[in-house]
């Protein structure tokens, strides 16, 4: 019966010559922010930084879907646990939606549901629907979603010839500025960039504004500018990282993304235990916890007149 490393006449991890086999150091904790291609899913950004940082311990904040290019914010080692709270920053996108056109999608990847002359829409017209889906709004999520329904993925029920009924959620569009308008036939496409909170459908946008002039519309590019401090200045390319795989400090990135407490040697030893501060008055959200000598703590928030730990980096 063989077992492992009987070919070589050693033990696992072990080589034959009785040596032990050096283990490979994990790389630094911190984000990588890539600029990702279109075609690529984020798993599939995530897969490639795997082996480019070689570590299994990787993650992403917010997903981009595949057509989608542009800033996708990478977590490597502790600097994961960072990600659940990046994800609920304000992000940015330059955007073009397709008037007259709807999708089963509402972008470009999907079937084509209905087509409906729109060079009748004017400049105007197309400007008060921009307006009238800026600020604070209700927005029911595409069919085609991640979004979990008892369960299961949105997409594979719609996918599976579902059809499915997502309530809609209050998000919020802090900007929605059209860039240029351009006429082609009975087609209109507009250009955008929009600022929004976490869990905006840039593709809901491209629909409900369509839908509100009357003539359906999607979206058919899509390219992320920023998430949170982090823009496209600041990406690399899949090239780039694969030449030099540039990893931003966990204590850098949370300095740039939060509000920054510094404490005294007595409280940074109650931190790295899980005790409580109390409020410096920084507001609600994640703040930074950093040492007397720089060194990043936790990352904590305040609760009336306590900071509460969200997650502790010391041993």
């Amino acid at each position: 019966m063989s077992t492992a490393g009987s070919e070589t006449g050693g033990t696992a991890g072990v080589p034959a010559n009785g040596t032990t086999r050096a283990k490979r150091p994990a790389p630094p904790s911190g984000l990588v922010i890539v600029d990702k291609p279109a075609g690529w899913t984020s798993h599939d950004v995530v897969g490639k930084m795997r082996r480019l940082a070689g570590t299994r311990r990787v993650g992403h904040a917010g997903t981009l879907d595949p057509m989608a290019t542009g800033v996708l914010v990478i977590g490597v080692e502790k600097a994961t646990r960072l990600l659940g709270h990046l994800a609920l920053t304000v992000k940015g996108y330059d955007a073009t939606m397709r008037l007259g056109v709807t999708t089963n999608t509402d972008d470009a990847e999907g079937e084509v549901l209905t087509e409906t002359p729109a060079s009748h829409v004017t400049d105007e017209a197309i400007r008060a629907g921009v307006a009238a889906l800026t600020g604070p709004i209700m927005q029911v999520p595409p069919q085609v979603s991640a979004i979990k329904v008892n369960g299961e993925r949105a997409y594979k029920r719609a996918r599976a010839g579902e059809e499915v009924a997502l309530p809609a959620r209050p998000v919020t569009v802090h900007a929605f500025e059209i860039a240029g308008i351009r006429r082609a036939g009975d087609a209109v496409e507009v250009e955008a960039s929009v600022s929004c909170s976490s869990g905006t459908y840039i593709r809901s946008l491209a629909r409900d504004l369509g839908a509100a002039l009357g003539v359906g519309g999607h979206l058919t590019g899509l390219r992320r500018t920023r998430v949170g401090p982090y823009d496209l200045s600041v990406a690399r390319t899949i090239e780039q990282l694969a030449d030099d795989c540039v990893i931003l400090p966990m204590a850098d990135a949370v300095a740039a993304a939060f509000p920054r407490m510094d404490v005294s040697e007595d409280q940074a030893r109650l931190v790295a235990h899980g005790g409580r501060l109390p409020s410096a008055g920084l507001g609600s959200g994640p703040i930074g916890v950093f040492g007397p000598d720089g060194t990043l703590l936790a990352l904590v928030e305040e609760q009336g007149s306590a900071v509460k730990p969200l997650a502790v980096f010391v041993p």
